[in-house]
């Protein structure tokens, strides 16, 4: 039987030259695609699924106009030798496998391919001779349907430039190139520094007199943590015995061997915090054991840009580690902290780092503004004085603890006319934040949401996944803001308004992907001695 155009010794030689040398699964995998294809409907226009990595792919591509470049073969590494080939329209096709019954027949196949003697004992002469008799007699073919994930071609993906090494790659792959992300093969070069050749170790009775390189702390299990020495602090006799004490028997020192082409830990870290550092966060200096932490300059909104953390986090041997985003912190809290993890920074990875954050500040405390609050009670009963309002004395108290002021409030019935007209004279008292009850009712006869949009409502969200709270609707009127609360805030003390109204003081600009982002840690646990916001609640 013929392989293709090819008798069994051209397509011996055929795969010589495309593989280096004809190898047993080439040619059965010549076999194997003639015998796929005979069951096709003539001229059927064919995609190919490869089960292994492992020279049938080539076959496909000798005999087939299906190859990994042009997507037409999707090569699935499931460790099985078998090949698919299927209608490209509608997924109908064939599959072909070795049958390891039907293998028994042909004991020098049978041995080769599950690997019953070692290749220095197989005879490869024998074998090419059973491979030429057998052709595909030891293959089985059934029908499949080819899932619809595997019918026509990917489109090109959207293609961007790494902020890390400034090389073209695909955007989907993540925030910055695979070979950033640490997933290239290299070693050595200017992938990878071997730092210890410019590192000098000595005996700690031989260190007198030296300079350490680096800072070296000292432990003591539940009392204190601290570097015991600093970097380029003149070692004496004295610190001998501290030093094994610390289980410390070598020590690095400065030396006159060259470091070019490195950064010391601390130079680096000190390089990051100066650009992550935005408005209202500072950093103490000099770094400690490569280590920076940041702290809230004043008590505002703390913000991280999420993006370049996960692009910074990405790089090898280095780190930042930051308090959850869009919270409340008071002046002097810690928010952050970076280091370089190694003691030293190959120059190539520390470019890539600034690269990374001069994009932007990457940590900031944002001032909350003193907003003018204005509070409209909706309800006809309510209104009417059948209930006793509970919403103006709530509100008031949480505005009032982030200094803001609360210049009127007022109580109108279900009607939407009432509504509008409620609004216009709250900010005709002032108000630049209007706060209002029944955010999001599902009840028919609410007209808040009616009397709003009567009243200019613009911009406006409905609905945030946050328990409890969800029935919250967030917008404008004019220049001032509008938070709707839902009634659940009557009853427990913390929803989601707590969440969002320090980011409206601290005028961000919040749209519908900032709200499905609160849906992790967006569950109260209704705990029975609330201590929001020192608590999982919307973090």
């Amino acid at each position: 039987m013929n392989i293709g155009p090819h008798t069994f010794e051209e397509f011996k030689e055929v795969a010589r030259r495309f593989h280096g040398y004809p190898a047993p699964g080439l040619l059965i995998g010549g076999y194997m695609v003639e015998e796929a294809r005979r069951h096709l409907p003539a001229e059927t226009l064919f995609d190919a699924v490869v089960e292994t990595g492992k020279c049938l792919p080539d076959a496909v591509q000798l005999l087939t106009l299906c190859s990994y470049g042009n997507g037409w073969m999707k090569v699935l590494k499931l460790g099985r030798y078998a090949l698919s080939l299927y209608d490209k329209y509608t997924g109908e096709g064939v599959r072909i496998h070795i049958d390891t019954e039907k293998l028994k027949k042909w004991p020098e196949i049978e041995a080769w391919f599950l690997k019953l003697k070692p290749k220095k004992e197989q005879n490869t002469e024998k074998l090419f001779a059973e491979i030429r008799m057998a052709g595909p007699s030891f293959c089985s073919v059934a029908p499949v349907q080819v899932a619809s994930d595997f019918l026509g071609h990917k489109h090109m993906r959207a293609i961007g430039i790494c902020p890390s090494c400034r090389e073209a790659y695909p955007v989907s792959d993540g925030a910055l190139c695979r070979g950033c992300q640490g997933e290239v093969p290299y070693v050595g070069g200017s992938r990878e520094v071997h730092r210890e050749n410019c590192l000098v170790a000595v005996d700690v009775e031989d260190a007198v007199g030296r300079t350490a390189l680096h800072d070296m702390t000292r432990i003591e299990p539940g009392v204190s943590k601290g570097p015991e020495f600093k970097a380029g602090q003149e070692l004496t006799a004295g610190d001998v015995c501290r030093l094994q004490q610390m289980g410390r028997n070598r020590v690095f020192v400065q030396s006159d061997i060259s470091s070019d082409g490195l950064v010391h830990e601390n130079d680096a870290a000190l390089a990051f915090a100066e650009r992550m550092a935005g408005e209202g966060i500072v950093f103490k200096t000099p770094p400690e054991e490569g280590k920076v932490s940041f702290c809230a300059a004043a008590k505002g909104l703390f913000t991280v840009n999420r993006v370049i953390l996960e692009r910074f986090n990405l790089l090898p041997d280095v780190m930042c580690a930051t308090r959850q985003g869009d919270i409340l912190v008071d002046d002097g809290k810690p928010v952050a902290g970076t280091r370089a993890i190694p003691l030293h920074l190959s120059g190539e990875v520390f470019r890539n780092a600034l690269n990374v954050l001069d994009e932007g500040p990457l940590l900031n405390v944002l001032p909350l503004r003193k907003a003018r609050v204005g509070i409209l009670v909706t309800g006809t009963e309510v209104f009417q004085g059948l209930i006793e309002d509970k919403f103006v004395p709530i509100i008031s108290g949480k505005v009032e603890r982030m200094d803001c002021e609360v210049v009127g409030s007022t109580i109108v019935p279900d009607d939407r006319e009432a509504i509008a007209d409620g609004v216009r004279r709250l900010l005709d008292n002032g108000a630049d934040l209007i706060v209002t009850t029944a955010g999001l009712s599902v009840d028919p006869d609410d007209a808040t949401r009616a009397g709003l949009l009567d009243a200019g409502l613009r911009d406006a969200l409905f609905g945030v996944p946050a328990l409890p709270g969800t029935m919250l609707l967030i917008g404008k009127i004019g220049n001032a803001d509008v938070l709707g609360v839902p009634a659940c805030a009557l009853f427990y003390k913390t929803t989601s308004f707590d969440l969002l109204l320090p980011r409206v003081l601290a005028g961000q600009s919040i749209v519908r992907k900032d709200l499905a982002r609160m849906a992790e840690g967006g569950l109260c646990l209704n705990c029975r001695s609330c201590t929001f916001p020192k608590c999982p609640f919307g973090k």
